[in-house]
Protein backbone atom coordinates (compact mmCIF):
# COMPACT_ATOMS: atom_id res chain seq x y z
CA UNK A 1 0.00 0.00 0.00
CA UNK A 2 2.83 2.34 0.91
CA UNK A 3 4.55 1.63 -2.47
CA UNK A 4 1.26 2.22 -4.30
CA UNK A 5 0.77 5.59 -2.64
CA UNK A 6 4.39 6.47 -3.42
CA UNK A 7 3.84 5.62 -7.10
CA UNK A 8 0.61 7.67 -7.15
CA UNK A 9 2.41 10.64 -5.59
CA UNK A 10 5.27 10.46 -8.13
CA UNK A 11 2.76 10.15 -11.00
CA UNK A 12 0.81 13.11 -9.69
CA UNK A 13 4.01 15.16 -9.25
CA UNK A 14 5.25 14.18 -12.71
CA UNK A 15 1.94 15.01 -14.32
CA UNK A 16 1.82 18.37 -12.59
CA UNK A 17 5.38 19.23 -13.55
CA UNK A 18 4.68 18.30 -17.15
CA UNK A 19 1.59 20.45 -17.08
CA UNK A 20 3.30 23.60 -15.80
CA UNK A 21 5.05 24.56 -19.07
CA UNK A 22 1.84 23.87 -20.99
CA UNK A 23 -0.12 26.09 -18.64
CA UNK A 24 2.51 28.80 -18.94
CA UNK A 25 2.40 28.60 -22.73
CA UNK A 26 -1.39 28.72 -22.69
CA UNK A 27 -1.23 31.82 -20.51
CA UNK A 28 1.26 33.41 -22.91
CA UNK A 29 -1.05 32.66 -25.83
CA UNK A 30 -3.81 34.62 -24.10
CA UNK A 31 -1.69 37.77 -24.24
CA UNK A 32 -2.93 39.92 -27.13
CA UNK A 33 -0.69 40.36 -30.15
CA UNK A 34 -0.46 43.81 -31.72
CA UNK A 35 0.65 44.05 -35.33
CA UNK A 36 2.48 47.27 -36.18
CA UNK A 37 2.89 48.35 -39.81
CA UNK A 38 4.90 51.46 -40.69
CA UNK A 39 6.16 53.28 -43.75
CA UNK A 40 9.93 53.58 -43.55
CA UNK A 41 9.92 57.38 -43.58
CA UNK A 42 11.61 59.67 -41.05
CA UNK A 43 9.53 59.87 -37.88
CA UNK A 44 8.56 56.23 -37.50
CA UNK A 45 11.06 55.82 -34.64
CA UNK A 46 9.35 58.60 -32.69
CA UNK A 47 5.96 57.02 -33.34
CA UNK A 48 7.09 53.60 -32.12
CA UNK A 49 8.81 55.00 -29.03
CA UNK A 50 5.83 57.11 -27.93
CA UNK A 51 3.17 54.55 -28.84
CA UNK A 52 4.90 51.67 -27.04
CA UNK A 53 5.58 53.93 -24.05
CA UNK A 54 1.88 54.86 -23.90
CA UNK A 55 0.98 51.16 -24.05
CA UNK A 56 3.28 50.49 -21.08
CA UNK A 57 1.70 53.32 -19.12
CA UNK A 58 -1.71 51.83 -19.88
CA UNK A 59 -0.55 48.55 -18.35
CA UNK A 60 0.60 46.53 -21.37
CA UNK A 61 4.08 45.11 -20.76
CA UNK A 62 5.80 43.45 -23.69
CA UNK A 63 6.60 39.81 -23.01
CA UNK A 64 4.16 39.68 -20.12
CA UNK A 65 0.65 40.66 -21.19
CA UNK A 66 1.20 41.87 -24.76
CA UNK A 67 3.22 40.86 -27.82
CA UNK A 68 4.18 42.93 -30.86
CA UNK A 69 4.72 41.92 -34.46
CA UNK A 70 6.53 44.90 -36.03
CA UNK A 71 6.80 45.33 -39.80
CA UNK A 72 8.38 48.17 -41.82
CA UNK A 73 8.47 48.55 -45.59
CA UNK A 74 12.01 49.98 -45.14
CA UNK A 75 11.26 52.74 -47.61
CA UNK A 76 9.77 50.44 -50.27
CA UNK A 77 6.02 51.07 -50.31
CA UNK A 78 5.48 48.23 -52.75
CA UNK A 79 6.16 45.83 -49.87
CA UNK A 80 3.28 47.09 -47.73
CA UNK A 81 0.58 44.74 -49.15
CA UNK A 82 2.64 41.60 -48.46
CA UNK A 83 3.57 42.82 -44.97
CA UNK A 84 -0.06 43.60 -44.16
CA UNK A 85 -1.14 40.19 -45.47
CA UNK A 86 1.49 38.57 -43.26
CA UNK A 87 0.10 40.29 -40.17
CA UNK A 88 -3.41 39.20 -41.15
CA UNK A 89 -2.26 35.57 -41.48
CA UNK A 90 -0.73 35.76 -38.00
CA UNK A 91 -4.22 36.54 -36.62
CA UNK A 92 -2.99 39.50 -34.59
CA UNK A 93 -5.62 41.07 -32.36
CA UNK A 94 -5.13 44.63 -33.65
CA UNK A 95 -3.06 46.22 -36.42
CA UNK A 96 -1.65 49.69 -35.72
CA UNK A 97 -0.57 51.63 -38.83
CA UNK A 98 1.64 54.68 -39.34
CA UNK A 99 1.02 56.78 -42.49
CA UNK A 100 -1.79 56.47 -45.02
CA UNK A 101 -0.25 53.82 -47.33
CA UNK A 102 0.18 51.45 -44.38
CA UNK A 103 -3.44 51.93 -43.31
CA UNK A 104 -4.69 51.29 -46.86
CA UNK A 105 -2.56 48.14 -47.16
CA UNK A 106 -3.89 46.83 -43.84
CA UNK A 107 -7.50 47.49 -44.81
CA UNK A 108 -6.99 45.69 -48.13
CA UNK A 109 -5.49 42.72 -46.27
CA UNK A 110 -8.30 42.16 -43.76
CA UNK A 111 -11.92 43.13 -43.15
CA UNK A 112 -12.04 41.47 -39.75
CA UNK A 113 -8.94 42.50 -37.78
CA UNK A 114 -9.37 45.89 -36.06
CA UNK A 115 -7.06 48.56 -37.49
CA UNK A 116 -5.96 51.66 -35.56
CA UNK A 117 -4.46 54.53 -37.56
CA UNK A 118 -1.75 56.28 -35.55
CA UNK A 119 -1.48 58.86 -38.33
CA UNK A 120 -3.30 59.01 -41.66
CA UNK A 121 -4.32 61.80 -43.98
CA UNK A 122 -7.98 62.37 -44.90
CA UNK A 123 -9.24 58.84 -44.12
CA UNK A 124 -12.67 59.60 -45.63
CA UNK A 125 -11.32 60.75 -49.00
CA UNK A 126 -8.93 57.79 -49.07
CA UNK A 127 -11.73 55.30 -48.41
CA UNK A 128 -10.44 54.13 -45.05
CA UNK A 129 -13.65 55.03 -43.19
CA UNK A 130 -17.21 55.94 -44.14
CA UNK A 131 -17.14 59.07 -42.00
CA UNK A 132 -15.16 60.44 -39.06
CA UNK A 133 -18.05 60.08 -36.60
CA UNK A 134 -19.15 56.65 -37.87
CA UNK A 135 -16.17 54.79 -39.35
CA UNK A 136 -18.44 51.91 -40.31
CA UNK A 137 -15.83 49.17 -40.75
CA UNK A 138 -12.74 47.77 -39.06
CA UNK A 139 -10.68 51.00 -39.19
CA UNK A 140 -10.52 53.90 -36.73
CA UNK A 141 -7.88 56.02 -35.00
CA UNK A 142 -6.20 59.35 -35.66
CA UNK A 143 -6.44 61.58 -38.71
CA UNK A 144 -3.51 63.93 -39.26
CA UNK A 145 -5.47 66.37 -41.52
CA UNK A 146 -2.18 66.94 -43.31
CA UNK A 147 -3.82 67.90 -46.59
CA UNK A 148 -5.38 71.00 -45.04
CA UNK A 149 -2.09 71.79 -43.34
CA UNK A 150 -0.31 71.61 -46.68
CA UNK A 151 -2.62 74.41 -47.84
CA UNK A 152 -1.75 76.35 -44.67
CA UNK A 153 1.91 76.02 -45.61
CA UNK A 154 1.29 78.35 -48.55
CA UNK A 155 0.20 81.08 -46.12
CA UNK A 156 3.27 80.54 -43.95
CA UNK A 157 5.58 80.79 -46.96
CA UNK A 158 3.93 84.04 -48.04
CA UNK A 159 4.39 85.41 -44.53
CA UNK A 160 8.03 84.36 -44.56
CA UNK A 161 8.64 85.59 -48.13
CA UNK A 162 6.01 88.21 -49.09
CA UNK A 163 7.35 88.36 -52.67
CA UNK A 164 6.61 84.66 -53.25
CA UNK A 165 5.19 84.08 -56.72
CA UNK A 166 5.78 80.39 -57.47
CA UNK A 167 5.84 77.35 -55.17
CA UNK A 168 6.63 73.78 -56.19
CA UNK A 169 4.61 71.02 -54.49
CA UNK A 170 6.49 67.71 -54.40
CA UNK A 171 4.16 64.72 -54.00
CA UNK A 172 5.11 61.08 -53.46
CA UNK A 173 3.65 59.29 -56.50
CA UNK A 174 3.10 55.85 -54.86
CA UNK A 175 1.30 57.44 -51.89
CA UNK A 176 -2.50 57.65 -52.44
CA UNK A 177 -2.54 60.68 -50.14
CA UNK A 178 -0.72 62.66 -52.86
CA UNK A 179 -4.03 63.58 -54.53
CA UNK A 180 -5.66 65.45 -51.59
CA UNK A 181 -2.21 66.78 -50.65
CA UNK A 182 -1.81 68.51 -54.01
CA UNK A 183 -5.46 69.62 -54.14
CA UNK A 184 -5.15 71.49 -50.86
CA UNK A 185 -1.89 73.17 -51.87
CA UNK A 186 -3.41 74.27 -55.17
CA UNK A 187 -6.43 75.65 -53.30
CA UNK A 188 -4.09 77.50 -50.95
CA UNK A 189 -2.21 78.88 -53.94
CA UNK A 190 -5.38 80.22 -55.56
CA UNK A 191 -6.40 81.91 -52.31
CA UNK A 192 -2.97 83.50 -51.90
CA UNK A 193 -2.45 84.42 -55.55
CA UNK A 194 0.56 82.09 -55.84
CA UNK A 195 1.35 79.83 -58.80
CA UNK A 196 1.63 76.18 -57.73
CA UNK A 197 3.71 73.79 -59.81
CA UNK A 198 2.73 70.25 -58.83
CA UNK A 199 5.24 67.45 -59.33
CA UNK A 200 4.52 63.79 -58.63
CA UNK A 201 7.65 61.71 -58.33
CA UNK A 202 9.27 58.72 -56.67
CA UNK A 203 12.00 58.90 -54.07
CA UNK A 204 14.67 57.89 -56.56
CA UNK A 205 13.75 60.88 -58.75
CA UNK A 206 14.44 63.51 -56.09
CA UNK A 207 17.98 64.31 -57.23
CA UNK A 208 16.88 65.06 -60.79
CA UNK A 209 13.88 67.07 -59.57
CA UNK A 210 16.02 69.31 -57.36
CA UNK A 211 18.59 69.72 -60.11
CA UNK A 212 15.79 71.04 -62.36
CA UNK A 213 14.51 73.31 -59.59
CA UNK A 214 18.04 74.59 -59.11
CA UNK A 215 17.75 75.98 -62.63
CA UNK A 216 14.10 77.10 -62.43
CA UNK A 217 14.53 78.75 -59.00
CA UNK A 218 11.06 78.48 -57.44
CA UNK A 219 10.50 80.67 -54.40
CA UNK A 220 9.87 77.65 -52.15
CA UNK A 221 8.97 73.96 -52.10
CA UNK A 222 6.32 72.11 -50.07
CA UNK A 223 7.16 68.43 -49.70
CA UNK A 224 4.85 65.53 -48.88
CA UNK A 225 5.87 63.88 -45.57
CA UNK A 226 6.17 60.34 -46.96
CA UNK A 227 9.10 61.37 -49.17
CA UNK A 228 12.51 60.77 -47.53
CA UNK A 229 12.81 63.92 -45.43
CA UNK A 230 16.55 63.79 -44.73
CA UNK A 231 17.39 63.44 -48.42
CA UNK A 232 15.00 66.27 -49.31
CA UNK A 233 16.59 68.52 -46.69
CA UNK A 234 20.07 67.73 -48.01
CA UNK A 235 19.10 68.49 -51.61
CA UNK A 236 17.27 71.66 -50.58
CA UNK A 237 20.44 72.85 -48.85
CA UNK A 238 22.58 71.90 -51.85
CA UNK A 239 20.43 73.87 -54.30
CA UNK A 240 19.60 76.60 -51.76
CA UNK A 241 15.81 76.26 -52.00
CA UNK A 242 13.52 77.02 -49.00
CA UNK A 243 11.58 73.83 -48.28
CA UNK A 244 8.75 73.16 -45.82
CA UNK A 245 6.67 70.16 -44.78
CA UNK A 246 3.73 69.22 -42.57
CA UNK A 247 5.73 66.77 -40.44
CA UNK A 248 7.82 67.99 -37.49
CA UNK A 249 10.85 65.73 -38.07
CA UNK A 250 11.47 67.49 -41.40
CA UNK A 251 12.65 70.71 -39.74
CA UNK A 252 14.61 68.71 -37.20
CA UNK A 253 16.43 66.95 -40.06
CA UNK A 254 17.47 70.23 -41.66
CA UNK A 255 14.38 71.42 -43.53
CA UNK A 256 13.54 75.09 -43.20
CA UNK A 257 10.12 74.86 -41.58
CA UNK A 258 7.34 72.46 -40.65
CA UNK A 259 3.78 73.00 -39.53
CA UNK A 260 1.70 70.05 -38.49
CA UNK A 261 -0.15 68.22 -35.72
CA UNK A 262 1.46 67.64 -32.33
CA UNK A 263 2.56 64.10 -33.12
CA UNK A 264 3.20 62.97 -29.55
CA UNK A 265 -0.46 63.44 -28.70
CA UNK A 266 -1.63 61.45 -31.75
CA UNK A 267 0.68 58.52 -31.08
CA UNK A 268 -0.33 58.27 -27.44
CA UNK A 269 -4.01 58.46 -28.34
CA UNK A 270 -3.51 55.51 -30.69
CA UNK A 271 -2.62 53.44 -27.62
CA UNK A 272 -5.92 54.49 -26.02
CA UNK A 273 -7.78 53.17 -29.07
CA UNK A 274 -5.92 49.86 -28.91
CA UNK A 275 -6.78 49.51 -25.23
CA UNK A 276 -10.48 50.13 -25.90
CA UNK A 277 -10.54 47.57 -28.71
CA UNK A 278 -8.77 44.92 -26.62
CA UNK A 279 -11.44 45.48 -23.98
CA UNK A 280 -14.23 44.81 -26.46
CA UNK A 281 -14.96 48.05 -28.34
CA UNK A 282 -15.58 47.83 -32.09
CA UNK A 283 -13.71 50.14 -34.49
CA UNK A 284 -16.95 51.06 -36.22
CA UNK A 285 -18.21 52.55 -32.94
CA UNK A 286 -15.08 54.61 -32.20
CA UNK A 287 -15.10 57.99 -34.01
CA UNK A 288 -11.91 59.00 -35.79
CA UNK A 289 -10.17 61.81 -33.92
CA UNK A 290 -8.65 64.87 -35.55
CA UNK A 291 -5.78 66.75 -33.95
CA UNK A 292 -6.50 69.94 -32.03
CA UNK A 293 -2.87 70.76 -31.22
CA UNK A 294 -0.42 71.93 -33.88
CA UNK A 295 3.28 72.79 -33.91
CA UNK A 296 5.26 75.30 -35.94
CA UNK A 297 8.98 74.45 -36.03
CA UNK A 298 11.54 76.73 -37.67
CA UNK A 299 15.14 75.76 -38.31
CA UNK A 300 17.08 79.03 -37.97
CA UNK A 301 20.37 77.35 -38.86
CA UNK A 302 18.88 76.47 -42.26
CA UNK A 303 17.35 79.95 -42.62
CA UNK A 304 20.75 81.58 -42.04
CA UNK A 305 22.41 79.22 -44.53
CA UNK A 306 19.81 80.30 -47.13
CA UNK A 307 20.32 83.96 -46.27
CA UNK A 308 16.73 84.35 -45.06
CA UNK A 309 15.56 86.72 -42.35
CA UNK A 310 12.59 85.29 -40.50
CA UNK A 311 9.82 87.79 -39.62
CA UNK A 312 9.54 88.36 -35.88
CA UNK A 313 5.80 87.63 -36.10
CA UNK A 314 6.54 84.13 -37.39
CA UNK A 315 9.25 83.46 -34.81
CA UNK A 316 6.92 84.61 -32.02
CA UNK A 317 4.35 81.99 -33.05
CA UNK A 318 6.86 79.14 -33.39
CA UNK A 319 6.59 76.30 -30.89
CA UNK A 320 10.24 75.46 -31.46
CA UNK A 321 13.12 77.38 -33.01
CA UNK A 322 16.15 75.28 -33.88
CA UNK A 323 19.33 77.34 -33.59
Amino acid sequence: MRDLRRREFIALLGGGAAGWPLAARAQQRKAPTIGVLVVGAPGWEQFWRLFSDAMRQTGYLEGQNVRYEFRSDQGQMGRLPELAAELARLNVDVIVTWFTPAALAAKAATRDTPIVMALAGDPVANGLVDSLNRPGGNVTGMSGVNAELAGKSVELIREMLPSTHRIVALANAPDPFSKPFLEQIEAGGRAAGVVISAKKLRAEELEAAFADMGKERPDAVIVQPSLPAKRVAELAAKYRIPTVSTLGPFAELGGLMSYGPALGYLYRRAAVYVDKILKGAKPRDLPVEQPTQFELIINMKTAKALGLTMPSSLLARADEVIE
